[in-house]
């Protein structure tokens, strides 16, 4: 299959970014493109989309709705497990068996990982992954590499600095997988408790993509970073709550750290913040976190036409 071609999304489940070819990511970027500049708006005219959200969202949600609404279709779902069936013992896999005779492509954020692929064989409509536990959150990097794109007019290149929580933080977990095909160089900063699974870290050797370990952005100032992505300290996935506030604030990126790290850096983050960027951050060049989280909706706009067929 040659993900370049636009009629190879049509019917394809979106589970995790190891499914992806890098002609697949430039499909969907230069799609959320012309979404952004008002081409193919009604492409979910018609089109009716479940949101399974069985865990906690407001970005990913709220934005998933947005692009539905905004793009001619009509969305349902719930935001809250406990309104589900599964609450009076139905199993997970049977709620999906009943939902998909409901709609055009559902959206399932869940808290264990692998839901979605499991999911995505039951269903008999287009499931998109918004997030497995720990595991992969796909739609969060296609907005990622849509905003780098945007900002550098380019993915291949670049050097990228991925701090905070990499053990348990699902966003870096995808955009790492997709960095690594666009062969980036990058730096992993974060406490030792908290560094890249060693299996995402075997599959990059294998691969021959370059990387660093670091404890901190200002150990990692000399790779010259063109993005900084920061993320949070994922407190639901600890299990010890003592072990979370031992390391909760770790990092705190503010002028002085830009300032360290060089001024040409870009830095993201998936949100939500806790404290590890400084407000004053917010109103410098450097900070394109909130148009990032803006392009959310043009990006999955695109997703779902081109999985329910409505982009040709």
């Amino acid at each position: 299959m040659n993900g370049g071609e636009v009629g190879s999304f049509k019917g394809r489940n979106i589970v995790s970014l190891r499914d992806m070819t890098t002609d697949d990511l430039w499909t969907i970027v230069h799609r959320a493109e012309e979404l952004k500049k008002g081409i193919n708006r009604q492409c979910l005219s018609g089109k009716t989309v479940a949101s399974l959200f069985f865990e906690p969202s407001t970005r990913t949600r709220l934005s998933f709705e947005s692009a539905v609404l905004q793009s001619g279709g009509q969305v349902f779902g719930f935001a809250d497990p406990g309104a589900s069936s599964q609450r009076k013992g139905e199993s997970f896999a049977d709620s999906i068996r009943t939902v998909t005779g409901y709609c055009d492509a559902m959206v399932i954020r869940h808290p264990v990982e692998g839901a979605a692929r499991l999911a995505s064989e039951v269903a008999t409509v287009p499931v998109i992954n918004a997030g497995d536990g720990a595991n992969q959150h796909p739609t969060q990097t296609f907005l990622d590499l849509f905003t780098i794109n945007e900002e550098f007019g380019r993915l291949d290149d670049l050097t990228i600095g991925i701090m905070g929580d990499l053990k348990y933080g699902r966003t870096v977990h995808s955009l790492t997988h997709a960095m690594a095909l666009f062969r980036a160089r990058m730096v992993f900063i974060s406490p030792p408790s908290l560094r890249m699974p060693s299996a995402i870290l075997a599959e990059l050797d294998e691969a021959g993509i370059p990387y660093r370990i670091a404890e901190s952005p200002e150990e990692a100032a000399e790779m010259e970073m063109d993005i900084l992505y920061v993320t949070r300290i994922q407190k639901e996935r600890f299990g010890d709550p003592q072990e979370y506030k031992n390391i909760a604030h770790s990092y705190r990126i503010d002028r002085e750290t830009i300032d360290t790290v060089g001024h040409q850096v870009r830095i993201m983050h998936p949100l939500p913040r806790v404290d590890e960027i400084a407000e004053e951050v917010d109103s410098t060049p450097n900070a394109i976190y909130f148009r990032q989280a803006h392009n959310g909706v043009p990006t999955r706009q695109a997703l779902l036409g081109l999985v329910t067929g409505g982009i040709s």
